[in-house]
């Protein structure tokens, strides 16, 4: 039996909420992994001696990708389905072809990983919102 619209619904308690991870967690985490592996690909580039300038360069990683994350996170709900798989699709190939040019790879290779990783990205999500919307 289906309930009236203009029945009330019945209030949570305090104790009853629903505990949703924080929001800032997973950019946070994947910013700082990509921070640490890009820190790691300049070490190897000095025979393993630890810099500071290689660090910088993580934090600096870690921020932006972190930042970008979190931002797309937050506007993806306004994006239509094909605009939010386009937009991971393009972030996560930017941070593969970033990753790519730092281990040495050459301007061209870089460009096609990012390419070929964000359009598969860009393809498995919009896959994913499609068939769940």
């Amino acid at each position: 039996m289906a309930a009236h619209a203009a029945m009330p619904h019945r209030r949570r308690r305090s104790s009853e909420r629903q505990h949703h991870s924080p929001a800032w967690a997973l950019p946070v985490i994947l910013g700082v992994v990509l921070g640490i592996w890009a820190a790691f690909i300049k070490r190897a580039e000095n025979d393993g001696v630890a810099t500071g300038g290689q660090w910088i360069l993580g934090v600096i990683t870690a921020v932006v990708l972190a930042a970008l994350f979190f931002a797309l996170m937050r506007v993806q709900h306004a994006l239509p389905r094909e605009l939010r798989a386009l937009a991971y699709g393009a972030l996560s190939g930017a941070t593969v072809g970033f990753l790519t040019s730092l281990a040495g790879g050459s301007v061209l290779r870089a460009a096609g990983i990012g390419v070929a990783v964000g359009a598969g990205v860009a393809a498995m999500t919009f896959y994913f919102y499609y068939t769940r919307e």
